[in-house]
């Protein structure tokens, strides 16, 4: 049986913790930043917790 590959699009953009958890970065943080009060910015500059119910689909993709 061949070995599975890891799906590289989910590796640029997810990361995993220490414990296990997966991150991924908050969306609306790329550009138009005249417009996004700084309190707005500095919530979207964090990172997140993926969902437990996407995190079996996303490990399977990591090859976790």
């Amino acid at each position: 049986m061949p070995k599975q590959k890891t799906h590289k699009g989910t590796v640029k953009r997810v990361r995993v913790t220490g414990s296990g958890k997966l991150m991924r970065e908050q969306a609306n943080n790329q550009h138009k930043f005249e417009h996004k009060s700084s309190r707005r910015k500095r919530r979207l500059d964090q990172d997140q917790v993926i969902s437990p119910a996407d995190t079996k689909n996303l490990k399977k993709l990591l090859g976790l």
